[in-house]
């Protein structure tokens, strides 16, 4: 019997998604299909109830529904518990629906295993506070970064993330504020985690930010370099790169939860990054 995954959002029409975990299904010989579906804003639980009631057996959640998954899930793994998000669901026993967040470690796979940094002991800054923001913090501790700043136009939200995850790896220093606070610091990896790069934005960040060798990423992810990543590299980042990768990997976690098998993620990565050019130019 063939099983059903899914993907919801608002708006979705854009999700490559489907394509990917199709790609995965292929190559690992998965009896399986995958859709993406439009959840009215108001209504989730309702969309999402009634897709498991139908026989589905896991989902992918996106903007903006990571919190309406987080009060829908029965369970949540540890990392999705703190994260205070989720982004995928799995159906368990006796109908209960399960709630994790692969956005993290799918971020970190991009980082050390795709562009081959090591992470340990480094210095680095993650720009934004919001869901995507909360779901890389736990992930990038455990890397065994030395300092994660995080920084956000309101440093409370900052500094409630701070709080979350204080004592997860006490080694880790943790610290937040507002665009100000950076004046004076460098860093090793800047991350960001605002989605300022699809309204052709950039936050409000001071220059001279980059350390000798340091890397710029940005969450969001394009055809052509996104705003962040060309101001990145105006003002001294060695090396940039977008989320392409992290949105592969974090998929191919959620398709090792559902399958317990593990895609290969190179090839597929090559193949959808040569997908977006195409559109772009097509």
């Amino acid at each position: 019997m063939t099983d059903t995954y899914a993907v919801f959002g608002n708006p979705i029409a854009h999700s490559k998604s489907p394509l990917i975990h199709g790609w995965f299904a292929e190559q690992t010989g998965q009896d399986m299909t995958y859709q993406a579906l439009l959840a009215p804003e108001d209504d989730f639980q309702g969309q999402a109830e009634a897709f498991f009631a139908e026989g589905g057996q896991g989902a992918n959640v996106t903007v903006p529904f990571k919190l309406d998954a987080l009060v829908f899930a029965d369970k949540l793994s540890p990392r999705a518990r703190r994260a205070g998000a989720v982004n995928t669901l799995q159906k368990g026993q006796n109908t209960e629906i399960y709630g994790d967040n692969t956005d993290g470690i799918g971020l970190v796979r991009d980082l050390t295993d795709n562009l081959g940094l090591d992470l340990k002991g480094k210095r680095v800054l993650l720009v934004g506070a919001g869901g995507a923001a909360r779901g890389a913090v736990e992930p990038l501790i455990n890397a065994g970064v030395a300092r994660l700043k995080i920084a956000n136009r309101t440093p409370e939200k900052a500094q409630q993330l701070i709080k979350i995850f204080h004592g997860l790896q006490p080694e880790a220093e943790l610290a937040a504020g507002n665009w100000d606070s950076l004046e004076g610091n460098q860093f090793d990896l800047i991350i960001n985690a605002t989605s300022a790069s699809l309204s052709g934005n950039v936050p409000p960040l001071p220059r001279g930010l980059f350390a000798p060798g340091a890397v710029a990423y940005d969450m969001m992810y394009a055809a052509r370099p996104t705003p962040f990543m060309s101001w990145a590299e105006d003002v001294g980042a060695s090396e940039v790169s977008d989320g392409l990768g992290m949105l592969v990997e974090q998929a191919a976690e959620a398709f090792f939860l559902w399958r317990q098998v593990r895609p290969e993620t190179t090839g597929i990565l090559h193949r959808l990054r040569m997908l977006l050019q195409e559109e772009a130019h097509g």
